[in-house]
């Protein structure tokens, strides 16, 4: 007897989804308008612009990594789970040594 897979769910809800875009959106505009309202020369703001989009951008990749690295565990784990568990159904524990 073997049981079904369960197929993986997220564990994200949409209220959590909203809160992390909506923290995203108010932190960039918050650090666009200091940028703006910086008193300092326009090279300065340039470069503090360049260093936030680059901050941001390394961000996104990190969190891309984190996923695949999970994802590709998980995958890893299901195959692996799914040989134990055809060679528990295919052996015979009764079954007589063929010589």
């Amino acid at each position: 007897m073997t049981s079904q897979p369960k197929t993986p769910s997220s564990p994200t809800t949409s209220a959590f989804f909203a809160q992390a875009a909506l923290s995203f959106g108010i932190s960039l505009v918050a650090i666009s308008v200091g940028i703006a309202v910086l008193p300092v020369d326009p090279w300065v703001r340039a470069f503090l612009a360049i260093g936030a989009l680059y901050t941001i951008t390394s961000a996104f990749t990190l969190a891309k990594v984190i996923r695949d690295r999970q994802e590709d565990s998980a995958v890893a784990s299901r195959i692996d789970r799914a040989r134990v568990e055809k060679l528990l159904a295919e052996h015979d524990p009764f079954r007589p040594d063929m010589v």
